[in-house]
């Protein structure tokens, strides 16, 4: 698979990606870092809510619920 880069919230479930980059400032992205939501850490995208926000991540052992909002500031590549 080739080099692709999207924002967390665009991945369908079962997709495995490594984060790249956040994109968030302030309280929002000090609250990514306690997540543990840093560069290069491994995240698994397990289910949609039937609402369809917010999407339960699979992050460093834990699963994370993550909003839209949140999610489209997480810059993600596919992992293999």
């Amino acid at each position: 698979m080739s080099q692709l880069f999207t924002s967390l919230d665009r991945l369908p479930s079962g997709t495995k990606c490594k984060v790249l980059s956040i994109l968030s400032t302030g309280n929002d992205r000090r609250r990514m870092l306690d997540l543990g939501i840093i560069c290069n850490t491994n995240i698994e995208v397990l289910q949609k809510s039937p609402y369809g926000d917010p999407t339960a991540y699979f992050i460093r052992g834990a699963v994370i619920a993550l909003r839209d909002e949140d999610a489209k500031k997480i810059i993600v590549k596919f992992s293999e």
